[in-house]
């Protein structure tokens, strides 16, 4: 038995937003807000807020651009938030399933199948818009695959390669031929895009991979995984379906305005403490899954990194590969994307996965919140 990946797809948003365009909304808020508590800044009660710049972005994350569901809310000072219509569950199509669907539709035919020859869907992402019915169990009903499974699972950033573990095991163990993996992101609707250390990070966007069991390999043979969590809340979100009976018990309205979200239900992250903290983790876990498949990192072809931060997946690479590494081995996406959460890696698989040989091994590793970590080693066919 081989379990490859045949085929992948990627669906990108309709909008980009630049960091200078995404800097002109962010400072117009800062000048607005200090005006408004000029007198509180004055007596020192609340500290002022400080411009960003694109320059500023760009140092510190890599990042230049980020595709997004919708555009004008983001950028409006006033609402700064995506504007994104409540689409009736049964009647419409969800925005999840719209993006994950078109996703899965690539990814077959670059794979060469038909829905029903998919046996299952697992979708795996950072952020869900409901707590059910599965929105996997909602792409599956709209691409019109008959019978099989779908269902979602979350590990935050690493969701896609715990996703293709998932993948993996099922057919390992007889429960499915062929799976398909998809990563829906729309981080734009939990990013606080009025906090100048973080607003810049995120981009939507959606991934999927074919997973099959095949005779002769063919596309990538998946070798093994290594996951890896350990609890941390240095990166979260705490938005949830337990909001109401909270906000009843602090005695407090659930939305007292909209426009001013209650931010600590937002993506927060410590990010000085994440880059201290995860980067030696993940270097350790991808240089202790090479020796158990008794491999030196000079075999590694190709690492596809979670793009969270391009000072990451640098010091990611120089400290598994070697301090002169070639920045082609680990290549990078975040400058076009931003941070696309679980679908990070795998948009990058989809960009590069052509570029190694026959025989060639690659590494595809995601982290992020939890602490979570997921190595899969994969084998050029």
């Amino acid at each position: 038995m081989t379990t490859c990946i045949t085929g992948t797809g990627l669906y990108i948003p309709p909008y980009s937003i630049s960091n200078e365009e995404l800097v002109e909304s962010f400072n117009q808020y800062v000048d607005n807000y200090n005006e408004k508590h000029a007198d509180e800044i004055a007596n020192d009660t609340i500290p002022a807020l400080q411009h960003s710049s694109a320059e500023f972005i760009e140092k510190v994350s890599g990042i230049k651009s980020r595709y997004v569901m919708e555009k004008d809310g983001i950028l409006d000072p006033e609402i700064m938030a995506p504007v994104i219509a409540y689409r009736n569950l049964g009647e419409e199509l969800s925005v999840m399933a719209e993006m994950g669907a078109a996703a899965l539709r690539d990814a077959l035919k670059d794979a060469g199948l038909e829905p029903n020859d998919l046996d299952g869907i697992i979708l795996a992402c950072s952020n869900f818009q409901r707590t059910y019915p599965a929105v996997a169990i909602e792409i599956q009903n709209e691409i019109g695959m008959i019978g099989g499974f779908a269902y979602d699972m979350n590990v935050a950033c690493s969701a896609a390669t715990f996703g293709l573990s998932q993948a993996h095991g099922s057919i390992v163990s007889g429960l499915a031929k062929r799976i398909a993996v998809v990563n829906v992101e729309i981080t734009s609707a939990h990013l606080n895009w009025r906090n100048r250390d973080s607003h810049f990070i995120f981009g939507d966007v959606a991934t999927a991979c074919i997973v099959e069991d095949l005779d002769t390999p063919k596309g990538y043979e998946i070798l093994n995984s290594k996951l890896f969590t350990e609890f941390s809340t240095n990166i979260k979100n705490e938005y949830g379906f337990m909001d109401r009976s909270e906000f009843l018990a602090a005695g407090t309205e659930m939305y007292p305005d909209l426009k001013e979200p209650v931010t600590d239900k937002l993506f927060l992250q410590n990010g000085r403490k994440v880059f201290r903290e995860v980067c030696p983790k993940v270097s350790q876990i991808i240089t202790e899954h090479l020796q158990e498949n008794n491999l030196q990192a000079s075999d590694v072809k190709m690492m596809w990194l979670h793009q969270a931060n391009a000072n990451m997946i640098d010091l990611i690479l120089r400290t598994v590969v070697g301090r002169d590494a070639d920045k082609a081995i680990a290549p990078s996406v975040i400058a076009e994307f931003a941070n696309t959460s679980s679908s990070s890696p795998m948009v990058v698989f989809h960009r590069y996965k052509d570029a190694l040989q026959s025989g060639d091994l690659g590494v595809i590793c995601s982290f992020g919140a939890g602490y979570s970590i997921g190595s899969v080693l994969v084998r050029k066919a």
